[in-house]
């Protein structure tokens, strides 16, 4: 095959992304985030940056046939790919998607109990905008569960790949693959939300990981299922060709068996009272290492601001999360 046919993933940019990233990077993270905001059976839930609908089709299984769920995604092709594997069935919620901007979301106010954006606010344009959006359209005593990446550094597959775009096919692309870390800052969140109207919010640190079968898998399948597909597909088979080798060699020691994986990690945004109490506002960081190479995000949760007064010793214990796959040892 030559170099041109190696790098000529089957099936468009969102069905790449659902097929091999979904399951590689982003699924894992699913069932978490859903379970940030305890949703409960007939509630209502809007998936803001919805993508191909990992976090909608969770959540809808939890809020069962009596709720609702509606995914929004900018990316007409993300919703296309969405619409073709979510599957209603008589445990879960029906999902309607719907394509818009997240400054300008289409429901009036009040019109869900839960929202959650997994790993889209960092590429809004206007994020205090979008934050201010969600607020408008769930309940006072509504959640907000969210997630953001950490920074590259904590997860260097991610950083490799950076600096090798850089080096071998031009700043623009190294550009793209770091754009997922730009909200990092955990301070610059939290001022975010807050701004918007949220309060009981909390920052989780979790440390998960991202796992392909190879290395060649890794970096055909992302650039195929990102931004990266363009530029990458107009260099020189002669830049592809050291792009894959100088990835070989960067991430070689995180292969195993298994496999590649490595880690990347993420801060997780939730609430910390129940629906009807009193709001209160804390920011907590805790660190969970699994025994093996892992990936750190940010995840957020939080309810939205009402106007009664503050009862400060409202609290709620926080529940136990889903586990993260271990990576292959």
């Amino acid at each position: 095959m030559s170099q041109q046919g190696q790098w000529q993933v089957a099936g468009s940019a969102p069905e790449v992304y659902e097929r091999e990233l979904v399951p590689a990077v982003f699924g894992p993270w699913a069932p978490i985030v859903v379970e940030l905001a305890h949703p409960s059976p007939g509630e209502r839930v809007i998936d803001v940056a919805c993508g191909t609908g990992i976090v909608a089709r969770v959540a809808a299984a939890r809020v069962g046939p009596g709720g609702s769920v509606a995914g929004v995604d900018l990316n007409p092709g993300m919703l296309n790919v969405a619409r073709s594997v979510a599957t209603t069935t008589g445990d879960s919620a029906s999902i309607q998607w719907h394509e818009a901007s997240a400054d300008k979301l289409p429901f009036p106010n009040s019109s869900f109990d839960i929202a959650y954006c997994q790993l889209g606010l960092q590429f809004f344009a206007d994020r205090p905008a979008a934050l201010r959006e969600i607020h408008r359209v769930i309940v006072p005593e509504g959640r907000l569960a969210l997630m953001v990446w950490r920074g590259i550094a904590e997860s260097p597959g991610f950083q490799a790949l950076a600096e090798i775009l850089e080096k071998n096919i031009g700043p623009a692309p190294a550009t793209i693959m770091r754009a997922p870390f730009g909200l990092s800052d955990a301070s610059e969140l939290n001022k975010l939300v807050e701004a918007a109207g949220f309060r009981d919010i909390k920052i989780l640190q979790r440390v998960g990981t991202v796992q392909f079968p190879s290395i060649e898998r890794f970096v055909f399948s992302y650039v195929g299922g990102s931004p990266l597909a363009g530029p990458v597909s107009q260099a020189s088979d002669a830049a592809r060709e050291k792009l894959m080798a100088d990835t070989r060699q960067a991430l070689g020691k995180y292969v195993s068996n298994g496999g590649l994986a490595f880690p990347i990690a993420a801060h997780l945004l939730r609430p910390m009272s129940a629906l009807g109490h009193k709001r209160t506002f804390a920011l907590a960081f805790s660190t969970i290492l699994l025994p093996s190479p892992v990936t750190r995000c940010m995840i957020l949760h939080g309810t939205r601001r009402s106007d009664k007064n503050l009862n400060l010793s409202s609290t709620q214990p926080n529940a136990k999360l889903p586990a993260l796959p271990e990576a292959p040892v």
